[in-house]
């Protein structure tokens, strides 16, 4: 049986429900994989809905060197004044070869730690992204496109696209598994295939 791998989900304050339950659910289930929660010092934190998240540690690079994958889920508090930096775990987590997401304003914590340096990435808009970090490494990577960007290890989503995020970061986690992203990518479909 394949190695376990364990994925974590970084959230701050204001966290956009919507765009983890995908990845968290299916790697879980369809994969086997370990999520764990992290928020910047190990505190709780309440999502845009109003539920309040208590996380299973902080973002600290010491406590987090299990982590096979980190995916930064959005907030506003991104694209505010003054933002955590998680730039630490992020670069670490990439220097040992481990996947690095962001969705929506998560993809702003990405590119202040140099995620897109030399990676193909996408984010709410460019006028968006380079509105709130002006001239960020990589900014010419930019690919203005409505759904999730994986390059080499570094995955990236607006805000509008947790379903082809949760693809496209389970990809970059599980090649080994294409057969299963067939399947998945048809399951996700279908709600939309008959909508008027």
């Amino acid at each position: 049986m394949p190695e376990q791998k364990t994925i974590g989900f970084l959230f701050i304050e204001g966290f956009a429900d919507w765009e983890y339950g995908l990845l968290a659910a299916s790697a879980v289930e369809w994969f086997g994989a370990r999520t764990v929660s992290l928020t910047p010092e190990g505190r709780p934190v309440t999502g845009i809905s109003g539920f309040r998240l208590t996380p299973d540690r902080s973002a600290g690079v010491e406590e987090n060197a299990d982590l096979d994958a980190v995916a930064v889920i959005g907030s506003d508090q991104w694209a505010g004044k003054a933002p955590p930096d998680v730039a630490e775990l992020l670069n670490a987590v990439a220097t040992r070869g481990g996947v690095v997401g962001g969705i929506c304003a998560g993809t702003l914590a990405l590119a202040r730690a140099g995620m897109f340096e030399d990676a193909g990435h996408t984010s709410n808009g460019r006028d968006w992204i380079n509105g709130h970090e002006a001239g960020y490494a990589g900014d010419n990577n930019y690919q203005d496109v409505p759904h999730a960007i994986a390059d080499g290890k570094i995955v990236s989503a607006p805000g509008s696209a947790p379903g082809t995020f949760a693809l496209a970061f389970l990809k970059t986690l599980y090649p080994e598994r294409s057969s299963d992203f067939a399947q998945m990518r048809t399951l996700f479909a279908r709600e939309y295939a008959e909508a008027s």
